[in-house]
């Protein structure tokens, strides 16, 4: 899209404001309010945004303690410039009047911030391209929905919360037809924010529901997965909810997947490489698995960014525990399905809904271009990968999985020095932080016994 062609979009639905934004390197959207005249002065010179985006965590608290370059007290936190990306653009349904268009951060000589999500992943999907290779994904979200607002949440401490509806009741169609003002408008504003969902149902667990974003090329999968997080958040917040895409809320509950499927297509002919006849793998699909395997346990951190995402990784709960495959098989953590020509695909299950999608689906694709370039071969499939020796081991805490991050000569060759010292630098930050916590459990074990 053109200027012209977002402009005549914006007289024809009335716009007359403009969302602008980034993610930074948790996921978070990060953006400003202007007008349709600051935008249209932007376009072409760019719009200043201040890189504290990348100098601070999830709750605006500025990394100190660990090795962060970007940004900090010793550059003032300067403005990066901000491209704006007029193939995001996209009209807000709950908002109207109001459009939102992604923002490429870059620094003062206008190459793109290494430490950006979405600009690592154009990196590595331009890296397939080159290749003559057409990636696509397609996010899949399990997440929670409270009745709870933000004031609510603070004052009950997070604890006792109150679920959307009761009770363990998986693919239910009276639950969702029961709250179908919320169901239904999820699914159609999302659609008309060009966030198009296949399917919408209920999962197993309290108030909550699975959404499957439908497929889509690159980046545009990664703006999706993305944009999604935003937009229910958005949404149930108008229908006094809120929903939480932690990887586990309780330890009596499944776990909440962010699972990425992926395929990679001949970017001329417009062909499945993953299909090789119906029910059968083709050798690049089997070569892509054997990236994903053998590299797993080096990007773990890229999949399972947080401390809590390794509270989900439990033998029994539906999700993975090892570096592990099977056909169709949901136990392990790649799980190949060969299916027809246009649906051969690979679902990855080791992501918690916590993940970067963006991350998430860079670290897939690097790992599987490197499994066909070395043409690496497919260990034993797994029939039941929560039984012993049934996968390589994963780090078992984000610090292990930080440690073999930062040490990885894959992840610097594909995404650089600089993007891997600052995320191992900002996981450092987030084990800094726990460790310094007193936990609900801790008060509860030792505050009378001890």
């Amino acid at each position: 899209m053109t200027l012209s062609d977002v402009l005549k979009r914006f007289d024809e639905s009335a716009i007359t404001r403009v969302k602008i934004g980034a993610f930074d390197i948790d996921g978070i959207l990060r953006g400003k309010l202007i007008s349709r005249k600051k935008f249209e002065s932007s376009v072409v010179g760019g719009v200043g945004f201040c890189d504290v985006i990348f100098g601070w965590d999830m709750a605006d608290v500025l990394y100190d303690g660990v090795d962060v370059k970007v940004t900090g007290w010793n550059t003032g936190y300067p403005d990066a410039m901000g491209r704006i990306d007029m193939e995001s653009c996209r009209l807000i349904p709950w908002e109207p009047g109001t459009a939102l268009l992604l923002l490429d951060l870059c620094g003062k000589d206008g190459s793109p911030l290494p430490m950006a999500p979405r600009s690592l992943l154009r990196s590595v999907v331009g890296k397939a391209e080159a290749l003559g290779y057409d990636p696509r994904f397609a996010a899949e979200y399990e997440f929670f929905i409270y009745r709870e607002t933000p004031e609510s949440l603070r004052e009950k401490g997070f604890r006792n919360l109150t679920p959307l509806s009761p009770g363990m009741f998986g693919y239910s169609v009276l639950r969702a037809s029961a709250h179908s003002s919320l169901v239904l408008d999820i699914f159609d504003r999302m659609a008309e924010f060009n966030v198009p969902l296949e399917g919408l149902h209920t999962e197993t667990g309290p108030g909550v529901y699975e959404a499957a974003v439908t497929v889509d090329k690159g980046l545009a999968a990664g703006d999706k997965a993305a944009l999604f997080k935003t937009g229910v958040k958005e949404i149930c917040a108008r229908h006094q909810l809120i929903p939480t895409f932690m990887a586990k809320v309780s330890p009596d509950l499944p776990g909440c997947g962010g699972h990425i499927h992926q395929s990679l297509w001949d970017k001329v002919k417009d062909k499945n490489l993953f299909h090789g006849g119906d029910g059968v793998m083709s050798d690049l699909m089997q070569f892509y698995i054997g990236g994903l395997v053998k590299y797993m346990p080096e990007l773990l951190a890229m999949f399972a960014p947080t401390i809590n995402s390794y509270k989900r990784m439990v033998t029994g709960t539906w999700a993975p525990v090892n570096a592990s495959w099977g056909v169709d098989n949901r136990t392990a953590a790649v799980r190949a399905i060969p299916g027809r020509t246009k649906s051969a695909r690979i679902e990855m299950r080791m992501p918690g809904a916590d993940n970067n999608p963006y991350l998430g689906m860079a670290a897939c694709l690097a790992a599987g271009l490197e499994g066909i370039d070395n043409q690496l071969d497919l260990p034993a499939a797994v029939t039941n990968a929560y039984d012993a020796g049934s996968g390589a081991p994963l780090p078992r805490t984000l610090a292990e999985a930080t440690a073999r991050f930062r040490s990885s000569e894959m992840a610097r060759r594909w995404f650089g020095d600089a993007f891997v010292d600052h995320y191992a630098a900002t996981r450092d930050w987030e084990v800094k932080q726990h460790s310094k916590a007193v936990t609900d459990w801790e008060l509860s074990r030792y505050f009378e016994s001890i």
